[in-house]
């Protein structure tokens, strides 16, 4: 349908038009025909989801190529209306595809029993339907390999499709638990492809080869549980060495690795830790113990860095399952806890608990000083790593990196029933001085960087005062620094990177003459009269800047009319009768005259 379609689905229509057929070889009747078989399933596999463990994905693909394949050689089986069943006979073996037909059903069904492995986790009931498939995809290899028994058929494919074959029976036992069968499956496959292998370049060998190394831990898981005791070693070392098992060995591994603990478990009754014993009765804790020392050996011997990580991560996530069945331990039985601590004494489960906080927040600071040293080793490669053109690791990864382990240490400090161990606060005090000497030596290093050597030297000397602290802390108990990176080396990196630091800020200074520019020079005008003209002046930014004039001086003003035109109605003019003449009236006459407007 066109909803299934992927983006390439039409370049892969065309491909099963092409002539040869695909991933193989073809002539005319009666000449040989071949078919890739491994490495079509691998290619695919790869390009469709597999590479992510997406099962149903592949199932689509499977059926896509499936349908186009049948329309290309009209193959088809029956109408829309009617399904006619139809298979590949010996006759009709002049191409190729008709082989691909039959190993892409078988591919399908291998990708559906898959698909309902994962699902049965959940819904048990759906191990039926696994099996089903897996009958299916063997009845399919089946058919492929009585195909390949023709004259028409050359040899490399008939060796091919019988090891297919080999592989999907034995993959149907291992889920059945029919462990001999299982082994002579796989055997079988294993011996195909080491001779398919030998027999070409090394170029083809190299897929082979691949199939012979996934099948190996199968066909040791099943001689273990046949009987050979020795199989479970080499098991641990498969595991250690490929960095994880993949496909069906993942989880019956780790299944069987809980099972032989959990059988060691029922032996153990209790843990000793810093002289006082405490009785242990819950199993996931006990068979966490138990492991904890394969696990230390496992990471003590992992050879890459990746390898080393996945062991730390699993022995953190196994605490933490281990701790959290002791908190649900703690909450069902509060009352005791409170009957032990009126006495001043933490309880049992208390101190487990605190035992098992101690493991987890260790292992974290041992994996942080792991990833630490790997960084400081890449440090010193940096400038290979710049002519490649990628990024180097700078020192402020390896800050955070002690930032956390300051903060793991400081979390151990709090531990309860430990406040008054005193050998245990010493060593807690003397570990925060070595990695605090560490932290601030790559802060310092980080100044460097930017040149800033002040600080930087500042800094250093900070190194030596907690280097010479955890010199005299220790005295002659020297073994408490095994476990301690070692701090007299620090001291010694430190000195030279002083000598090395004060050259390069001599350098760095006579390099750089100061030459007083015209925009150094000081100007006496206020900042307001030289707006357009740049210059460095430090005044400004000091206590007295001289921003404007002040006081400012006085401007004379223009009036416009309307101003005294409103302003006149305000005025109050000054009396000026003191200014008028006082002239003397003349009797009657005067005062007629005056009166009628008459005067002289």
């Amino acid at each position: 349908m066109a909803a299934d379609r992927q983006p390439g689905a039409g370049m892969e229509e065309n491909k099963e038009n092409e002539k040869p057929g695909a991933g193989g070889k073809q002539g005319a009747l009666g000449d040989s025909l071949g078919l890739e078989i491994l490495q079509i399933i691998k290619e695919s596999q790869q390009q469709h989801g597999m590479r992510h463990g997406d099962f149903q994905r592949y199932r689509g693909y499977c059926s896509r190529r499936l349908r186009r394949l049948r329309k290309t050689l009209s193959f088809k089986m029956g109408n829309r209306h009617k399904f006619t069943g139809k298979k590949v006979t010996v006759e009709m073996l002049t191409d190729n595809r008709y082989l691909l037909i039959i190993l892409m059903d078988a591919e399908r069904a291998w990708s559906y029993a898959m698909q309902l492995k994962n699902e049965a986790n959940t819904e048990p009931r759906k191990r039926f339907h696994l099996f089903s498939r897996l009958r299916k995809a063997v009845k399919h290899g089946e058919e492929l390999e009585r195909l390949c028994e023709s004259d028409r058929v050359d040899a490399k494919t008939k060796l091919e499709a019988q090891a297919y074959t080999a592989y999907l029976s034995g993959m149907l036992y291992f889920e059945q638990q029919h462990w001999e069968d299982a082994m002579k499956a796989f055997n079988k496959c294993k011996t195909i492809y080491e001779k398919l292998a030998s027999a070409f370049t090394e170029e083809q060998a190299v897929l082979y080869n691949q199939r012979v190394d996934e099948i190996s831990p199968n066909i040791r898981y099943c001689a273990y549980n046949i009987g050979d005791k020795t199989a479970m070693d080499e098991l641990m070392q498969m595991r250690l060495r490929t960095g994880g098992t993949e496909g069906l060995l993942a989880e019956k591994l780790e299944a069987l690795i809980t099972q032989t603990r959990a059988k060691q478990a029922a032996t153990m009754s209790e843990v000793e830790w810093r002289g006082r014993t405490v009785p242990v009765k819950i199993d996931k804790v006990r068979i966490f113990l138990l492991g904890l020392a394969d696990n230390e050996a496992a990471i003590a011997q992992a050879e890459d860095e990746e390898t080393k990580e996945r062991l730390f991560e699993n022995v953190l996530i196994e605490c933490r399952d281990a701790i959290q069945s002791v908190r649900e331990e703690l909450k069902t039985e509060q009352r005791q806890r409170d009957a032990d601590t009126e006495f001043g004494k933490v309880s049992n489960l208390q101190y487990l608990h605190s035992y098992l906080s101690y493991i987890k927040l260790s292992t974290a600071i041992q994996r942080n000083e792991s990833m630490a040293s790997g960084l400081q080793k890449a440090l010193l490669q940096q400038p290979q790593a710049e002519e490649d053109g990628k990024r180097g690791p700078r020192p402020q990864d390896l800050i955070r990196l002690y930032d956390i382990i300051l903060q793991n240490l400081a979390e151990l400090n709090q531990l309860p029933g430990l406040e008054d161990d005193r050998n245990f606060q010493r060593e807690i005090t003397l570990k925060t001085l070595v990695y605090k000497a560490y932290r601030c030596f790559f802060i310092a290093q980080s100044y460097v960087l930017v040149k800033k050597w002040s600080e930087a030297l500042v800094l250093y000397d900070r190194v030596l005062k907690y280097a010479k602290e955890v010199q005299a802390q220790t005295g002659a108990a020297k073994n408490k620094l095994k476990e301690l990176p070692d701090v007299k080396e620090l001291i010694l990196q430190v000195n030279a990177e002083k000598y090395s630091l004060q050259a390069a800020a001599i350098l760095d200074s006579s390099d750089k003459p100061e030459e007083v520019s015209p925009s150094q020079v000081k100007n006496n005008k206020p900042l307001s009269d030289r707006f357009d003209v740049f210059s460095l002046d430090p005044s400004i930014v000091g206590k007295h800047a001289s921003l404007v004039q002040f006081p400012p001086n006085f401007h004379p003003i223009p009036c416009k009319p309307l101003f005294f035109d409103l302003a006149l109605n305000h005025v109050t003019l000054p009396s000026l009768e003191d200014k008028l003449e006082q002239k003397a009236k003349s009797g009657l006459t005067g005062y007629f005259k005056g009166f009628f407007g008459f005067r002289s």
